[in-house]
C-alpha cells in the first residue's frame, strides 16, 4: 500500500488543498517503470525520457504534447533516358533531392532543408518513388520519375530525356536535350531539388545529345562528336557513411564519337548505337541513359527516404506496404525506406 508523507497540508479555499512546495512524483527509469505492478491512474516521472507519464490501464502515456525532431533525406525516382532513330535520345534527369541532415545541402547545392517536428501517436505517410520506365520505341521522350515523400516533404521525379522531336522534360532535375536538326535545350530542374539538363549545341552527325541534370551539377552539353555526361549527384552521411546519390543519365550517340557517362551518384551511361542506355542505380534517384536507333533507354533509378532521430526520443512502427531497414549510428536511429508506400508512427 502506498504511503502519503507530508509535513503540512492546509485548506486553501473552499474544498481546494494547498501544498507549500512543488509536488515531486516518484522517479523511475523506463526499465524500473516496466517492472511495476501498475493500475490505471498511476503517475510517475520517467528519468530515462525526462517525461511525466501516467498509466491508462494498458500502457504508459506521456503527458502533454510529445514531439521530437527528425532529420531526413528524401530522393525521388530518376527520369528515364529518351530514344532516337536518325538521331539520339538524351539522358534522364535525377530525382529531386531534399536533405535536412546536419549542414549538408539539398539539390542544386542549395541550403539545408528544415528539420521535421514530429508528434507521437500520429500517422505519417512515406512513399518511395519508382524510377521512370524505359522506352524502346524510336523518338520518344523518357518518362518522368515518380515523387517520393515524407509527409509534406515532397521530392519530385526527375525529367525524362529528350528526343529529336521534343526537348528534355523538366523535373526534380531536368532531362537532357535530344539531338535535333536545330539546337535544343535541356529540361529545367526545380529550385532546391536539382539542376537543369544539358543542351544540344550541334545538329551535325553523329548527332550528340545532352546529359540529364544531377543533384549538384547541370548535365553536360552535346557537342560535335561528344554527348553530354550526366550531372553529378550529392553525397550525404545521414546513415553514418558518405554515399553519393542523384546523378543524371548520360546522353546517347550515333556510331561514331563518345556517348555520355552517367553522373556520379547512380546515373546510367548513354548508349552508343546500337547499345541500349544503362538504367540508373536503384535507391539513388539516378537518371537513365539515353538510347539510339530504337534500342531501349535506361530506366530511372528508384528513390529513397531516410529518417534519422535520437534513439531515446521515440520508437518507430512501420505499416504494411513499405520496405525498410533500421540501424543505429551512435545515439541515433536511422531508418531507410527503399520501396513502397504506407504510414509510419512513433511512440
Amino acid at each position: 500500500m502506498s504511503t502519503l508523507e507530508t509535513n503540512s497540508i492546509g485548506k486553501y479555499s473552499g474544498n481546494n488543498v494547498s501544498i507549500d512546495d512543488a509536488l515531486n512524483l516518484k522517479s523511475y527509469t523506463t526499465a524500473q517503470r516496466d517492472a511495476l505492478t501498475s493500475v490505471a491512474g498511476d503517475s510517475i516521472y520517467n528519468t530515462t525520457t525526462g517525461k511525466v507519464e501516467y498509466y491508462n490501464g494498458s500502457a504508459w502515456i506521456e503527458t502533454g504534447v510529445s514531439s521530437f525532431t527528425i532529420e531526413y533525406l528524401v530522393i525521388a525516382g530518376g527520369g528515364s533516358g529518351g530514344t532516337g532513330s536518325g538521331t539520339g535520345g538524351a539522358g534522364g534527369g535525377a530525382g529531386g533531392y531534399l536533405n535536412s541532415y546536419a549542414s549538408e545541402t539539398s539539390g542544386g547545392n542549395s541550403s539545408t532543408a528544415t528539420t521535421f517536428k514530429t508528434l507521437k501517436s500520429t500517422n505519417y505517410n512515406v512513399t518511395v518513388g519508382a524510377g521512370g520506365a524505359s522506352v524502346s520505341t524510336s523518338d520518344l521522350n523518357g518518362n518522368l520519375g515518380n515523387n517520393s515523400n515524407f509527409d509534406n516533404v515532397i521530392a519530385y521525379g526527375g525529367g525524362g530525356g529528350g528526343t529529336r522531336f521534343a526537348p528534355g522534360l523538366g523535373g526534380g532535375s531536368g532531362g537532357g536535350a535530344g539531338a535535333q536538326e536545330t539546337n535544343s535545350t535541356g529540361g529545367t530542374g526545380l529550385p532546391i531539388q536539382g539542376k537543369d539538363g544539358g543542351d544540344c549545341t550541334s545538329a551535325a552527325s553523329p548527332y550528340p545529345t545532352g546529359g540529364g541534370g544531377g543533384a549538384s551539377a547541370v548535365g553536360g552539353d552535346g557537342t560535335v562528336s561528344q554527348s553530354g555526361d550526366g550531372g553529378d549527384g550529392l553525397s550525404s552521411s545521414i546513415t553514418g557513411s558518405s554515399v553519393t546519390r542523384g546523378g543524371g543519365g548520360g546522353g546517347s550517340l550515333y556510331n561514331a564519337g563518345t556517348a555520355g557517362s552517367g553522373g556520379s551518384g547512380g546515373g546510367g551511361d548513354g548508349g552508343r548505337s546500337p547499345a541500349s542506355g544503362v538504367a540508373g542505380t536503384a535507391n539513388t534517384g539516378g537518371g537513365g541513359g539515353g538510347a539510339h536507333s530504337g534500342a531501349a533507354s535506361g530506366a530511372g533509378g528508384s528513390g529513397v527516404v531516410i529518417l534519422r532521430y535520437a534513439t531515446a526520443d521515440a520508437t518507430i512502427s512501420v505499416g504494411a506496404g513499405l520496405t525498410s531497414s533500421s540501424a543505429t549510428d551512435g545515439s541515433d536511429t536511422v531508418v531507410t525506406f527503399t520501396a513502397g508506400t504506407g504510414t509510419i508512427s512513433f511512440s
